[in-house]
């Protein structure tokens, strides 16, 4: 079974696909497929289905989705014996689990890589941390569960891989800063600092790729602008690290040029206290 939640959700049996076309069953497929080999508890599924009031049928018609889920499934095992539907999508005390490996879900190859490259990184190899940052980011093929309509328990889990996305690319782009692949990186800036614009981090990075590529008054510009949106929309100043950065590009700091330091560090924290 092969199971992809990074986007579209998709999960196929040896080739063919088990989603359902209905809200609620795809729901369920979700949820238990962020699990995979671990029980979910029916009140969570009853709260991700129907938040805190479930009609008095819940149950029952939560019994009715996970019929639905293993007819698929068997209609995509076919006359295999050896794997019946109630194995793969399995009843436990309390709960239901789906039985596959963590291998086999898009999320769980996705949060092992980010950690590889996070170990690199840490070890000061940039280079395979970038190498690895990239591979985790290529699973993802859009919005996570982007075709699901997902209640509260899968919107937090929604928000989480989203979040969890932003900063691997985050730690992506603090890679290549430190291989000195900042005028590679300015569009990408360009159009995080846009999709976020409240982000001290991406402008951080924003900031250092343009000066590194000879554009400080633009550099200084982006700062001027999240300054502004800051106090605008929050009516706070950018936070002190930042604010040490943009003096330290008036300064023409030469600290600034070291690609690579004796400790690897996030662009944001090159001047924090």
């Amino acid at each position: 079974m092969r199971v992809q939640v990074l986007g579209p959700l998709s999960a196929e049996v040896d080739g063919e696909s088990v989603v359902p076309t209905a809200g609620k069953p795809r729901q369920v497929l979700s949820l238990l497929a962020l699990y995979p080999g671990r029980v979910v508890p029916v009140p969570v599924l009853m709260e991700e289905l129907w938040g805190t009031r479930p009609p008095q049928s819940a149950l029952t018609t939560l019994q009715t989705y996970i019929l639905q889920l293993r007819r698929r499934l068997g209609a995509a095992l076919g006359g295999d014996a050896a794997r019946r539907p109630k194995d793969v999508l399995a009843t436990r005390h309390g709960g239901y689990l789906l039985q596959t490996d963590e291998a086999c879900v898009d999320v769980h190859q996705y949060e092992r890589t980010a950690a590889q490259g996070q170990a690199a990184y840490a070890e000061g190899d940039s280079g395979l941390a970038a190498r690895r940052f990239r591979e985790a980011l290529d699973l993802w093929r859009g919005p996570a569960l982007v075709d699901v309509r997902v209640g509260p328990v899968l919107e937090i889990e929604v928000m989480r891989l989203e979040e969890s996305r932003l900063v691997t690319v985050e730690r992506r782009i603090d890679a290549d800063l430190r291989l000195g692949r900042h005028s590679e990186l300015i569009a990408e800036l360009t159009e995080l600092t846009a999709r976020h614009p409240q982000h001290e981090g991406v402008h951080s990075q924003a900031m250092v790729a343009l000066y590194r590529s000879g554009r400080q008054a633009s550099a200084l510009e982006t700062y001027r602008r999240l300054r502004t949106r800051l106090i605008e929309e929050l009516g706070v100043e950018p936070s002190p690290q930042l604010q040490r950065l943009h003096q330290a590009m008036l300064a023409v700091d030469p600290a600034l040029d070291v690609f690579a330091g004796p400790k690897p560090i996030s662009t944001f924290d090159l001047y924090a206290a």
